[in-house]
């Protein structure tokens, strides 16, 4: 498995937050998914850690191989991606 630098795990980040950000806008405008706004939260939070592993995985790593700090710097901008989303579609 690979180490991934701070930068590495930055550009995955500002990748998944413009991905998760699109797929939040398609989904509030144009899909239906079962357990309305809650639903679509929870929708939006699990294809943020599939593509998060997918993503490590094409660089050779994975989130089991990531340092405490690093795994704390995913889920703290996964929440921050998550409440500005609330934030924006919560009306």
């Amino acid at each position: 498995m690979a180490v991934l630098t701070e930068n590495a795990i930055e550009e995955i980040l500002d990748y998944l937050e413009k991905s998760i950000t699109n797929l939040a806008k398609d989904a509030f405008e144009n899909l239906e998914v079962s357990g309305g706004f809650e639903g679509t939260i929870n929708f939006l939070e699990s294809q943020f850690e599939i593509r998060l592993e997918n993503l490590l995985v094409a660089k050779g790593s994975s989130t089991h191989h990531l340092e405490s700090g690093m795994k704390n710097k995913i889920i703290q901008r996964k929440q921050v991606i998550i409440q500005n989303i609330t934030k924006q579609y919560k009306n």
